[in-house]
């Protein structure tokens, strides 16, 4: 364990959230932020890690209102945080949220991707597992929508695009996000507009997003990420990559047949469709890797066409595809538990920094779960993010209000006990229903008309 890792086990102020934001984000970084990027933002009531720290509470919340932030911080939390300054010293503050709303407007979005980053990048290190005969990260990459608020500069930014009917009233943001398959750590994400003349594609996004990966990380892809151009993206990156391909792609690639049990060395070359879809690449553009035509583990009936460069048996390479599941629901947990799926600033700025800083948040409970986990002997994943993120916002007030360090480890320790008991079931069987999506329900039976026929009723 790193020396970080050891504060975190040993000390009495180790896990309550407040506490680790201090650790990873303390004071002297914010005052080198605020040289780094010329920022004149003040250090009153409302400082850098004070706003910082209130929208990434503000994400934990169930609420999420701006009233809620700034009582909590009239009741003494992040007390640490605020400096002396007059108003605190004489009790004048206002309990109105005009400040608290100002200061989230005036923060310089540079500031809270920075913070974002340094969080991620220190539990990355003390929550890394890997795959046991690999030794090195595995990060899953997927796209998904969130919707925005209908405001003019919004629109503008994010067309909400349209159908036959007309246009669309929300607009909307598209945005890849890279997961760690261990921990569901999420990197820094990627976004654009989703429809209008300035839509992006999610593998546009993806190859953006190939920066924040680690040198050594494996880039795991489904189907949507199974094309020529993002695995040339990800060779000239220099990691390793696993994508599932279409049957199609598969066998143009192959060249022959496709059979359960392939595993064939293969050179993959652009089409004439890629290349006219990315007219950016060099003509002798290629990638060299194994095409594998194996059984999909949880659909007997069904086929895998995976390409990838590394040199792990077909056993082990089917394995890890197998943890791409985990995206899905590390995407449920962004969007509906830490209230990502629809935001409600109404300036692009402000959107921006509402997104990056619900990512931090969203990695401060995947580190609560990787400590809950430790102490039971389970995995990360094994626990219910939805039900640890419960227990972190119900166990918060009383871990402020400890009064010394003994009370406050009893209430931490209890905190953990509880988060720990929010195992996943082991599903030993297949479910006794397919999974479906819910049809939108019935209808209510029209009325039928009545007709006057010679005084009688039809």
């Amino acid at each position: 364990m790193g020396e970080l890792w050891f504060i975190y086990m040993t000390s009495s102020d180790s896990l309550q959230l407040f506490r680790l934001f201090q650790k990873i984000a303390p004071a002297w970084f914010f005052r080198e932020l605020r040289q780094k990027h010329g920022s004149s933002f003040h250090d009153g009531i409302y400082s850098a890690a004070v706003v910082v720290w209130l929208m990434i509470w503000q994400r934990l919340q169930g609420t999420r209102s701006l009233s809620a932030a700034v009582q909590y911080l009239l009741q003494g939390g992040a007390k640490d945080l605020v400096s002396d300054c007059k108003r605190w010293t004489q009790d004048q503050v206002s309990a109105g949220t005009g400040s608290y709303c100002q200061a989230r407007q005036k923060l310089p979005k540079l500031i809270a991707g920075e913070v974002m980053e340094r969080m991620v990048d220190q539990l990355r290190v003390e929550m890394q597992e890997g795959w046991e005969e690999l030794k090195r990260p595995v990060f899953l990459v997927d796209g998904s929508s969130l919707q925005l608020q209908h405001a003019p500069e919004l629109v503008e930014e994010f067309s909400p695009g349209g159908n036959q009917h007309g246009e669309n009233h929300w607009p909307v943001m598209r945005i890849v996000v890279f997961h760690d398959v261990f921990s569901g750590l999420a990197l820094r994400p990627n976004w654009g507009a989703m429809y209008g003349d300035t839509a992006v594609s999610e593998q546009a996004l993806a190859e953006q997003a190939l920066e924040s990966l680690p040198a050594e990380a494996v880039v795991l892809g489904d189907g949507n990420f199974g094309i020529f151009a993002y695995a040339y993206a990800v060779q000239q990156s220099r990691r390793p990559m696993i994508l599932r391909l279409t049957q199609a792609r598969a066998k143009k690639i192959l060249g022959s047949p496709l059979a359960p049990g392939t595993d064939r060395r293969v050179v993959w070359r652009a089409s004439r469709w890629d290349r006219g879809a990315h007219p950016q690449l060099p003509l002798e553009a290629s990638v060299e890797g194994r095409l594998i035509v194996c059984v999909n583990p949880s659909r007997p009936n069904e086929l895998l066409y995976l390409f990838t460069t590394l040199d792990l048996p077909v056993e082990e390479i089917r394995e890890i595809y197998k943890l791409r599941w985990n995206i899905e629901t590390d995407l449920r947990s962004l969007k509906r538990t830490v209230g990502l799926h629809q935001l409600s600033s109404k300036s692009v700025d402000m959107v921006e920094k509402e997104l990056l800083l619900a990512i931090a948040a969203y990695n401060l409970v995947r580190a609560v779960m990787c400590l809950a986990a430790r102490r039971v002997n389970l995995t990360p994943r094994q626990l219910s993010f939805s039900f640890v993120q419960t227990v972190v916002e119900a166990a918060l007030p009383g871990l402020d209000n400890a009064v010394n360090d003994e009370e406050y480890q009893q209430r931490l320790d209890r905190m953990l006990r509880y988060a720990a008991q929010g195992k996943l079931p082991n599903r030993s069987r297949v479910r006794s229903y397919p999974r479906e999506v819910w049809g939108r329900g019935g209808h209510f039976p029209r009325r039928k008309r009545i007709v006057e026929n010679g005084g009688q009723k039809k």
